[in-house]
């Protein structure tokens, strides 16, 4: 029996940034966003709190995401 391994999973920031990227919600290019261990932090400005609130539901559905500090500023 032929043992299966699995394809290396992408680093959680570059599922992050590809989520984000992917989203007709955010502007991901607005924002910096740091990843490690767990924990995503995002950093910026966005156009409104349901901006904001979209950016980190998206990112709440990142396997491998433990914990959110969601920075974002609402500019209007």
């Amino acid at each position: 029996m032929e043992a299966t391994i699995a394809p290396p999973r992408p680093a959680l920031l570059d599922q992050v940034n590809g989520v984000l990227n992917r989203s007709p919600y955010v502007a991901a290019r607005d924002l910096r966003i740091e990843a490690a261990e767990g924990v995503v932090r995002l950093e910026g400005a966005v156009r409104s709190f349901f901006h904001k609130q979209m950016a980190q539901e998206l990112i709440r559905r990142v396997d491998g995401v433990e914990r959110i500090e969601n920075r974002l500023q609402v500019e209007w």
